[in-house]
């Protein structure tokens, strides 16, 4: 990799740990509202599918070793196995296919679709089956918990963070 592609992974990873502590305790959730959501599309629609991988994975291993960069602070492998640990790692899993499916042009529309279709419908799945599973928990409960308070949120931040890729993409790839 040349040094400009991983000038732009380590910034995305420091993004995704400044992010994750933007973030706002729900009383009733487990949950957090966290800005983690606009790094993640970032990161997607910013790099390739291949370093937007690599860099999501770094950025979980730093977490998981105990670097503190998970939403509010939290670091440890505990928290891959926590009620959010299914988010987390599906980060690993949206991330290069919003990358793969974001096309070769900078296009809001697209990007959005991309976003909300790949990354929210896919994360809110894999998020609320992960804490289903490990909390012993319904399938309706996990979606009460972790997906239905943050659905409107959730659409503002792909709408954001769609809008500033665009920006983004056309000043770094110039």
């Amino acid at each position: 990799m040349k040094i400009n592609e991983l000038t732009k992974m380590s910034i995305c990873i420091a993004i995704i740990c400044v992010a994750a502590y933007i973030s706002f305790p729900l009383p009733f959730s487990p949950v957090m509202i966290t800005a983690q959501t606009i790094a993640i599309n970032l990161v997607a629609l910013i790099l390739t599918p291949k370093q937007s991988f690599i860099a999501v994975l770094l950025y979980i291993l730093l977490g998981a070793f105990g670097l503190p960069v998970f939403s509010g602070g939290t670091s440890g492998f505990g928290k891959l196995f926590g009620p959010t640990g299914g988010f987390i790692l599906g980060f690993l899993i949206i991330t290069p296919l919003m990358s793969y499916f974001k096309g070769k042009t900078y296009n809001f529309k697209r990007y959005l679709f991309v976003t909300m279709i790949i990354g929210m419908i896919l994360l809110y799945a894999i998020g609320a089956i992960f804490m289903s599973i490990l909390q012993k928990i319904s399938i309706v409960q996990a979606l009460s918990l972790a997906v239905f308070p943050f659905i409107v949120g959730d659409i503002f931040k792909c709408v954001l963070s769609s809008f500033l890729a665009v920006k983004l993409n056309k000043v770094i790839n110039k």
